[in-house]
């Protein structure tokens, strides 16, 4: 049975979805007839998402994104994003969400993939499918009504009427191991997830709130318990549809359970051995590895833990 991760040590190393990407060179996101220009280069590399799904290739034993050249109707799609620069390779992403049936081939989604990609890809994905998850739901000015127009080669989105600038949001949510005094994980079933699914506790910051407060609130709203000592380990991002999942652990001062704002099913203390019991006859399922989800409970477990990748939520 694998020890707690010591104190000291280095919280989730190698999450998904977190390594470095390409350079982002926001200085010239402005410039005049930049995706024009780009699209004209051969060099330039480009990821198409269908939906927020892309296509992927076998790499060794891993996996790697389907990156092609330009292409002419690259042009004529909704929306295309300038994401940076890599090796001295300009990279775009496409978003192909009005083009009907996407094209020939197998698309995946970010959650089937995301945790065997390379650092650089699994950015340029996440980025991608964020950005144009926030474009196909601000598509008018909060201020006047009237349409919005991509502009800063995809980064903003400015509207003719008014003038004004609109930019892409990020929405903050905390998510966290509990841990009580006799070193037990609180896990709990969402009111979506299938039979067997549990995960830890999340929630959106909200405004006027530190990470910290955000915990308090969220373990105490949804099962009724106190924690102190919340302790922050990592980050990731989300981009279902733009979340910034912002990791803590912290320590519960009450351990009893009540159900109080009916988006939690059920909920239960584990130990390490009820855990891996409870794993192996499949009476519990847990988040897939390119989750922090799962890597908060592997943390205070110990090590990786031996579970197939799984959905939690029921379809």
């Amino acid at each position: 049975m694998p020890s707690p991760t010591p104190p000291g040590s280095t919280a989730l190393p190698a999450l998904a979805l977190t390594g470095p990407g390409v350079e982002r060179r926001s200085e010239i996101r402005g410039e005049e007839g930049l995706l024009e220009r780009l699209l004209r280069t051969p060099t330039t590399r480009v990821l198409p998402l269908h939906r927020g799904r892309a296509q992927i290739v076998q790499a060794g034993d891993g996996v790697a994104l389907l990156l092609r050249g330009p292409a002419i109707t690259d042009a004529e799609e909704d929306l295309t994003v300038y994401l940076g620069e890599g090796g001295g390779t300009p990279y775009l992403g496409v978003a192909l969400d009005g083009a009907g049936e996407p094209p020939p081939g197998t698309w995946v989604t970010l959650r089937e993939v995301g945790a065997r990609l390379a650092p650089v890809e699994a950015s340029l994905w996440t980025t991608t499918m964020a950005l144009a998850n926030w474009h196909a739901t601000h598509r008018f000015c909060g201020r006047c009504g009237a349409g919005t127009v991509p502009a800063m080669a995809g980064w903003i989105r400015r509207c003719p009427a008014d003038d004004s600038e609109h930019y892409p949001r990020t929405d903050p949510a905390v998510i966290m191991s509990v841990i009580d005094a006799d070193d037990r994980l609180l896990l709990a079933r969402g009111a979506g997830f299938t039979s067997s699914g549990m995960s830890v506790l999340a929630g959106f910051v909200e405004p006027g709130e530190t990470f910290a407060a955000a915990v308090a609130r969220e373990v105490a709203e949804e099962v009724g318990i106190e924690v102190v000592d919340v302790r922050y380990l990592a980050d990731q991002p989300w981009p279902f549809p733009s979340g910034l999942m912002v990791g803590c652990t912290a320590r519960a001062v009450t351990t009893e359970i009540t159900l109080r704002d009916g988006e939690i099913a059920s909920a239960r203390w584990f130990t390490r051995e009820e855990l891996s019991a409870a794993l192996a006859c499949g009476e519990l399922t847990i988040s897939g590895r390119v989750s922090i989800a799962r890597r908060l409970i592997e943390h205070w477990y110990g090590g990786p833990l031996d579970a197939p990748e799984a959905i939690l939520r029921a379809l």
